[in-house]
């Protein structure tokens, strides 16, 4: 499996002995306010406005975040973090270890940076040619045995099985969902590939698209402010249906944010 880029090591910052995400919450953007007709306003005018009102509100929302549970509810359900790995985990190689995978009610978590997966079915922007780490295989498989493609379908990374941490004693395997925030923004994705048992923090090309973080395999990714939910037991079926982990991700994370 690739090994993470030394370019994000520098805006992930320096690293602390003790993560400082464990109390910090993060805050949406503030909504840009849109002007309501007043209470008494009535007729097909006023309720049209009200229609395109309703409508601009669901767009915005929707460009912020996948689904309706909103990153700042899974950030805080994520606050405190109970370890279960036996070790810290590296986010780039040479980099301090300060990383644990911790757990929560019915799922284990990470806060860590990402870098771009490209692994996988070979496409336009995932190649040997745009990725010197590109492998055209993944852990795990679509229904039909084709490997999964990283252009279009969001998944994570997860460490390879070690004395750290075994992810499957979680019941985590190909297609358990995930929960990606970065900061306003959620997206949902199963688990597609396993990377070095050193290292986390990985995502797909597709993933990292749809965060509006720089894909590119060789420069882009983001800093240590992503979060990586995995629902444990959970399975979206077929594995390379988006569709289905989005309908289950957002029952579990439901479920995660009021504490059931």
């Amino acid at each position: 499996m690739r090994k993470k880029t030394p370019v994000l090591v520098a805006a992930a910052g320096a690293a602390l002995l003790v993560p400082a995400w464990y109390t910090v919450m993060a805050r949406e953007s503030p909504a840009e306010p849109i002007a309501e007709p007043p209470p008494a306003a009535a007729g097909p005018v006023a309720e049209a406005f009200r229609e395109r009102t309703v409508r601009e509100r669901t767009a915005r929302e929707g460009a912020a975040r996948e689904g309706t549970v909103r990153a700042a509810d899974l950030l805080a359900a994520t606050r405190s973090c109970t370890p279960v790995s036996n070790d810290m985990y590296s986010t780039d190689d040479g980099a301090l270890a300060d990383v644990p995978v911790c757990a929560t009610r019915g799922a284990v978590f990470w806060k860590a940076d990402m870098d771009v997966d490209c692994d996988g079915r070979p496409g336009k922007t995932c190649n040997d040619r745009t990725d010197p780490l590109f492998q055209p295989t993944t852990a795990f498989q679509q229904s039909d045995g084709r490997e999964l493609d990283a252009e279009s379908l969001p998944y994570v990374v997860v460490p390879g099985a070690s004395h750290r941490w075994d992810h499957t004693e979680h019941g985590i395997t190909g297609g358990t969902v995930a929960a990606v925030v970065h900061r306003d923004k959620v997206q949902y994705a199963v688990v597609g590939d396993t990377g070095p048992t050193d290292l986390i923090g990985e995502a797909s090309y597709a993933t990292a698209r749809g965060l509006g973080i720089n894909p590119d395999p060789g420069i882009g990714g983001a800093g240590a402010d992503v979060t990586y939910i995995l629902f444990e037991g959970s399975k979206a079926e077929p594995i390379e249906s988006h569709g289905a982990a989005v309908a289950r991700g957002e029952e579990l994370a439901r479920r995660l944010v009021r504490g059931n």
